[in-house]
């Protein structure tokens, strides 16, 4: 890669290829629920986390940063992550938390740290726990269908439902 852009879109690599594969998202969750069972903060919202947790929430991020559609196909995609939210009830200060210790996590398990990845990483981090936080509050009405968001290099596309 050096020190040259990527000007052809069909030649860039996904994030999740930049990102090591689904070994790098899978060293990023377990270093980070190991942060989050340790958080006085967070460890009350996760303490009835199933042993394969972070195993599922790899396969998530591995496919909205362009790898393998697997949890779509084993989990049931975007309405299965939903429900994991709904009703929570997640703070603010909650919220980031989470975004710093994901930040601490990826960081530790080094991933691509160039500014490109990491705005892109940040940004959907940034996106996707502001999203549980609306959809975790009392009387939330999210959209229930949604195709898993495909994160790339740039900003995901709006949804209209």
């Amino acid at each position: 890669m050096g020190d040259e852009y990527i000007t052809d879109a069909d030649a860039s690599p996904t994030l999740y290829e930049w990102a090591g594969g689904s070994d790098a998202f899978v060293r990023l969750c377990e270093a980070f629920y190991r942060l989050v069972v340790a958080d006085e903060l967070l460890a009350p919202l996760f303490s009835g986390m199933a042993p394969d947790h972070a195993k599922h929430v790899a396969t998530w991020l591995a496919e909205v940063f362009g790898g393998p559609a697997t949890y779509t196909a084993e989990r049931g995609g975007y309405p299965t992550m939903l429900r994991h939210h709904l009703g929570m009830g997640i703070t603010e200060r909650q919220r980031r938390r989470w975004v710093n210790l994901m930040m601490d996590a990826a960081d530790e398990v080094g991933l691509p740290d160039d500014p490109e990845f990491r705005a892109a990483f940040v940004g959907y981090v940034e996106w996707g726990t502001r999203l549980a936080l609306a959809n975790s509050r009392p009387g939330a009405a999210p959209v229930p269908q949604a195709p898993v968001p495909r994160w790339g290099w740039g900003v995901a596309p709006p949804y209209r439902g």
